[in-house]
């Protein structure tokens, strides 16, 4: 299927590994030319080499950190200098630490407030006006199951992310006219590092074993596995496609049936 993004100019927030450079891969392939940016500059570039050996693709590599507008602002600055323009927008950033209610403070919430809901309005307000003038934009924003079902021991995370979704929505309304659409996806439970991460604090809070972890969260997926970052990957770069012109405003779950609610 050829998704229509032949040459469009991509940015993928957070993508020097996980659900974002997946993204990056999956929307290079399909020819679009990519620009990826984190914190971690060596991460990045080979994040980068890696993209462009396996497609041939056009990748550049920003080091920013999406909480910092300035940043925000100095990369847009050089992808319109050096690409031209910004056609696709994927919001990411990685998620906040885990826990309960008591574990965190107000400054905590502020924090994951900033990484996850203000770095998506910093990254949007930067590249909304360049797609308004072109009468074409798609964006899609990285929230999480967790928006939508609230995960207990993941409270910052329902904080911040249903955030996202509510902004995202907002959005879509504005700027539908301009031929722009603006979507989020919540990824459920998806191999990546941060998972990693999840079931090592999981068995360091002595509840159980990594592998404990792993075995409970996949019985509570009707598809009894973990979703995989090539699946997550193919979603998204069909909302960003010519064909999903018609879809705005939406938030899909990827989650192999995790979410137990109708909407």
């Amino acid at each position: 299927m050829d998704l229509g993004i032949q040459n469009k100019v991509a940015l993928v927030a957070a993508s020097s590994s996980g659900l974002g450079k997946a993204v990056a891969l999956q929307l290079s392939k399909e020819g679009a030319k990519v620009a990826i940016c984190a914190r971690n500059e060596d991460n990045l570039n080979k994040a980068r080499d890696n993209i462009a050996a396996e497609t041939s693709g056009v990748v550049q590599a920003y080091v920013a950190d999406v909480t910092q507008s300035d940043q925000v602002k100095r990369m847009f600055t050089d992808i319109l200098s050096s690409l031209g323009s910004i056609d696709i927008l994927v919001c990411n950033a990685g998620g906040p630490p885990a826990g309960f209610v008591d574990d965190f403070t107000p400054a905590d919430y502020r924090k994951a407030v900033e990484l996850n809901l203000m770095s998506t309005i910093s990254l949007c307000y930067e590249a909304v006006p360049h797609m308004k003038k072109n009468r074409w934009g798609r964006i899609v924003c990285v929230a999480s199951v967790s928006a939508k079902q609230p995960i207990p021991n993941l409270v910052l995370s329902n904080t911040a992310r249903a955030g996202v979704l509510g902004f995202a929505k907002s959005l879509s309304e504005q700027v539908a006219p301009y031929g722009i659409t603006v979507n989020s996806v919540c990824p459920g439970y998806t191999r990546t590092e941060r998972v990693e991460e999840l079931a090592q604090t999981f068995a360091d809070s002595g509840k159980g074993s990594v592998k404990d972890f792993y075995e409970t969260i996949e019985a509570s997926i009707p598809m009894n596995r973990m979703g995989t970052t090539k699946e997550f990957a193919h979603t998204v770069a069909f909302l960003a496609s010519e064909g999903a012109g018609y879809i705005t405003g939406s938030a899909l779950q990827i989650d192999g049936g995790y979410i137990k609610g109708l909407f």
